[in-house]
């Protein structure tokens, strides 16, 4: 054996730095938003010494201020979990002005009728919002309409065993999977869902077909394998994984036909497939129906789904 042939096994590890979307610094440590914030502050403190000036000294301004300044500087330098302080506010005031409970009512969420007491109203609570969907329904192609943000295309993605290969073979789908990502041309997600799955209607299909087994041993273990389905079903404990990759395609500039959008999200998904199909990924694209009952069940994630879709590997 040549020493090239001694390392053939060894794997290829490429150092991917940890701050790679790390937004750009504009005046020194600093980004633009941290700038902005430092900047108007700054300007509003410089204002309140040039108002408060001719009855303040400038110590006495300094002890009031200080507090002010020491808030504005943790609110734009802080960072929880690597998101900023000044997002997290914003995020909180949003949630605090929004309707904690919203219902499905496209026509508006109807007034109590006169006849109900006030203070049974009052009782009840502020009403329910309607909710909005950020999305106007699928086309026929599976396309799914993001009112201004554009156009995406769902796909199913199959698993990948990268443990149990050699490290040539764990280099090779590395390699392949790192050209998808470096061919990408548009915004892309892959998501990995984890929903509840119902044995039961596969249960029911083995017990109902198993009489027409040509033999009785093999009726006999199809009902065997349809108790133990069954077995399982019951616990309540069986979760499924999935994982959907999302192409999406901004909003069309003004002009250009509406549809050009929905044929680019759709080449982007074929795309995906031909170059995962290297790294031993199969792409699936989403129809209307499928895309729609994905959408439902991101809305209601408790509800259990068939394992008619389900890859090896993927029940937990």
């Amino acid at each position: 054996m040549t020493e090239s042939d001694d390392t053939t096994d060894v794997p290829c590890s490429t150092r991917i730095p940890a701050d790679i979307s790390r937004p750009d610094r504009l005046l020194g440590p600093f980004t633009a938003r941290q700038t902005a914030i430092l900047a108007v502050a700054a300007l509003v403190l410089y204002g309140g010494w040039w108002a408060t000036r001719p009855f303040m000294a400038p110590v006495a301004y300094a002890a009031l201020v200080v507090p002010v300044a020491g808030a504005v500087a943790a609110l734009a330098l802080g960072r929880r979990e690597g998101i900023g302080l000044d997002r997290f506010l914003l995020s909180a005031l949003a949630h605090a002005r929004a309707p904690k409970r919203r219902v499905h009512a496209p026509e508006g969420v109807p007034s109590l009728p006169g006849i109900v007491p006030g203070h049974w109203a009052q009782a009840a609570g502020p009403p329910p919002a309607a909710m909005r969907m950020p999305y106007d329904g699928i086309g026929a192609g599976g396309v799914l309409d993001l009112r201004g943000e554009g156009k995406a295309a769902m796909a199913r993605c199959s698993t990948v065993n990268f443990e149990l290969r050699s490290a040539a073979e764990q280099q090779g789908l590395t390699a392949a999977f790192g050209r998808w990502l470096n061919s990408l041309t548009g915004p892309t997600q892959v998501l990995v869902r984890c929903h509840r799955v119902d044995l039961s209607p596969l249960a029911d299909t083995l017990q109902h077909d198993a009489a027409a087994l040509p033999h009785p041993a093999l009726e006999h273990a199809a009902r065997a394998h349809a108790d133990f389905l069954a077995d399982l079903a019951a616990g309540g404990n069986l979760l499924g994984r999935q994982i959907v990759l999302v192409a999406r395609e901004e909003t069309a500039a003004h002009g250009v036909r509406r549809y050009v959008g929905e044929g680019r999200v759709l080449q982007r998904i074929h795309e995906a497939a031909r170059a995962l199909a290297a790294a031993e990924v199969t792409v699936t694209p989403l129809s209307a129906e499928e895309g729609a009952g994905l959408v439902a069940a991101a809305c209601n994630p408790d509800t259990p789904t068939a394992p008619d879709n389900a890859s090896e590997g993927d029940l937990a």
